[in-house]
């Protein structure tokens, strides 16, 4: 059957191929020859996949050649016109490590990846439930992208599934024993055990001292500033304990870029690079069984434990719950009765 003029062609090319036929469209016409100038959209494994490719695209007409871009060039382009300054960093961590979890998808065309590409990247993920989701949101936007800019027509990461069950990566909360925490001072020459210890006696998420400048470390006054958190409540003074003081004004000393905290190569630490040189090592070493966030329900606990105002506890880790009556009448809590609560544990 003749295909209409102007609708494109399927032809089938020689030798032994695993898709051997191919769908071609008129893109324009040369100016001087007046003859057609012509791009392959695809190779098929038969006739009628080619011809239902063909329909497919005359229905929704994409673009051709940035269909032909890599993962990796596609990411640059939406990254750089989604993620901006005023994106929160934490949002801005979690799509670069869901980035990073998908280097066999980096030098692919984005017009020859298949699902299956993608559902062996999340399927070869060991960071648990979270970490797999956050891989198919990404390449959701990944996709989303590419269709509003009509490279694509299909949103292929629709179909993911998320082969771990949440229930895996529930845990009940393990503060560290008084035990452990004795452990741990008995080791400070270990760089590991003093960002643990820093942790536990503040109460900050992991990623709010990561993300922590020492523009904002207020050693004098024993505290430091978090300007971005995962919550309104979370942006907040935190005052510096007395037995870490020490840890930190080491840290601050040495680090040679703009953040407390640095890698071997004097940049920012990321929370990949932490977990993997820093905290599993830590965890290995001392036989513990924690993970990171487990050092901030620590230190609440502790605080509790110490008999301080909930009022005070909610300021120094930046708990966004609500206040009651009481709490609501004491609101204002200054850095020297911060100091005093977290010196108490």
């Amino acid at each position: 059957m003749k295909l209409p003029n102007g609708y494109g062609s399927v032809y089938k090319l020689s030798g032994n191929r695993r898709k051997p036929w191919a769908v071609s469209v008129t893109v324009g016409y040369d100016k001087e020859t007046r003859n057609q100038q012509r791009k392959i959209i695809g190779y098929y494994t038969n006739r009628t996949e080619a011809l239902n490719a063909l329909s497919d695209y005359n229905k929704n007409p994409f673009d051709i050649n940035s269909a032909k871009l890599t993962f990796n060039e596609i990411y640059k382009r939406w990254y750089g016109e989604f993620i901006t300054d005023e994106t929160n960093a934490n949002t801005k961590r979690q799509y670069e490590a869901a980035y990073n979890q998908c280097k066999p998808l980096y030098s692919k065309k984005m017009c020859d990846i298949k699902i299956i590409d993608m559902q062996r990247v999340m399927d070869n993920c060991q960071n648990g439930y979270q970490s797999v989701r956050r891989i198919k949101i990404f390449l959701n936007r990944i996709y989303e992208y590419c269709i509003y800019h009509e490279f694509l027509r299909n949103n292929l990461a629709e179909k993911l599934q998320i082969n771990v069950k949440s229930d895996e990566t529930k845990r009940i909360r393990q503060e560290f024993s008084e035990s452990e925490i004795n452990k741990l001072w008995k080791k400070t020459d270990n760089a590991s055990v003093r960002i643990t210890l820093m942790l536990i006696y503040s109460g900050v998420r992991v990623s709010e001292l990561l993300d922590l400048k020492k523009s904002n470390a207020n050693i004098d006054e024993r505290s430091f500033f978090v300007e971005d958190s995962k919550t309104k409540a979370g942006i907040r003074t935190v005052p510096i304990a007395d037995k870490v003081l020490p840890f930190w004004k080491e840290f601050i000393e040495n680090s040679k870029c703009d953040y407390v905290l640095n890698n071997s190569f004097g940049k920012r630490l990321t929370y990949d690079n932490f977990k993997r040189h820093y905290w599993y090592p830590l965890m290995n070493e001392f036989g513990f069984d924690h993970v990171i966030h487990e050092t901030r329900h620590t230190c609440i606990s502790m605080l509790v434990a110490a008999d301080v105002n909930h009022t005070v506890i909610k300021k120094i880790v930046g708990h966004k719950s609500k206040m009651d009556l009481t709490e609501k009448v004491y609101t204002h809590v200054n850095i020297k009765e911060l100091l005093e609560a977290i010196n108490k544990i």
